[in-house]
């Protein structure tokens, strides 16, 4: 860990005896391990093989000469992934991508990719349009659900499902997606955004295909309101940090030992 990197990390405040978080059993054996150094732990989400950025890791426990955790301090820059916010487990690969990129741990475009393959549910007015709404910004939106577990929040009312390449054609002017509002996360789709990634996927023939030639169905009666989903358990402190090639790896390549 270099220098500027190990002064953030140690920027939070030391928290010692009975007020630490409970070291795990594999961090517990680095400390053994490797003396009077510090042991990063990691989001639980990230996945990547290299060194951590900073943003992705939780903090540091400390290993006094003895070899025991003697403090742990959080730090200040970690952004907490979905799993760490105790958020419910995405329904589908939007809600997914949603919640990575509401977090920072994806990219943006991968909503876009994953809205361009979708089918969305949506309520409808009485003649079969997309019912509009007001976003908490009070702006003109069409809500949107990716699943079956976002729509029945929304109770016993009439929707359709249509592929997001038709439905972004069927929007009223000015209007935007307002995508899974009774998710742990929303996000708002700009038209023009999904109709770039339609493009890109190679998907503006098709939409011209579904648009003139996608047979009337029948809408949809509600299928009930039902309770979201529980969250579950309480907070994990993370996983050990993945080592770089130039760190000092300790306790069989779990935790990060940095002097």
């Amino acid at each position: 860990m270099d220098d500027s990197t190990q002064a953030a990390m140690t920027a939070g405040a030391p928290v010692t005896g009975e007020e630490m978080p409970v070291p795990p059993p594999e961090v517990v054996e680095a400390a053994r391990q490797a003396p009077d150094h510090w042991l990063a732990m990691v989001d639980l989400t990230w996945s990547g093989e290299d060194a951590p950025p900073l943003w992705a890791v939780v903090g540091q426990w400390r290993s006094g000469p003895d070899g025991e955790i003697s403090e742990w301090r959080d730090n200040p820059e970690y952004r907490p992934s979905p799993q760490m916010l105790d958020w419910a487990d995405p329904t589908d690969a939007v809600d997914r991508a949603v919640q990575l990129s509401a977090t920072g741990y994806g990219p943006e475009q991968a909503v876009y990719e994953e809205l361009a393959r979708a089918e969305l549910s949506f309520l409808v007015t009485t003649t079969g349009a997309p019912l509009a709404a007001a976003s908490p910004e009070g702006a003109p939106v069409v809500p949107v659900y990716t699943s079956v577990a976002h729509l029945e929040s929304a109770g016993r009312l009439c929707y359709d499902r249509r592929p997001a390449a038709e439905l972004v054609e069927q929007l009223p002017p000015g209007h935007t997606l307002y995508v899974n509002p009774s998710g742990p996360v929303s996000m708002v789709v700009e038209p023009e955004q999904l109709r770039a990634a339609l493009a890109d996927a190679g998907g503006a023939e098709a939409e011209q295909h579904t648009r003139e030639a996608a047979p009337a169905t029948a809408l949809r009666p509600g299928t009930g309101a039902g309770a979201p989903e529980p969250v579950t358990g309480g907070r994990a402190i993370g996983k050990p940090a993945r080592s770089a090639a130039t760190s000092n790896v300790v306790g069989a390549g779990l935790a990060r030992g940095t002097g």
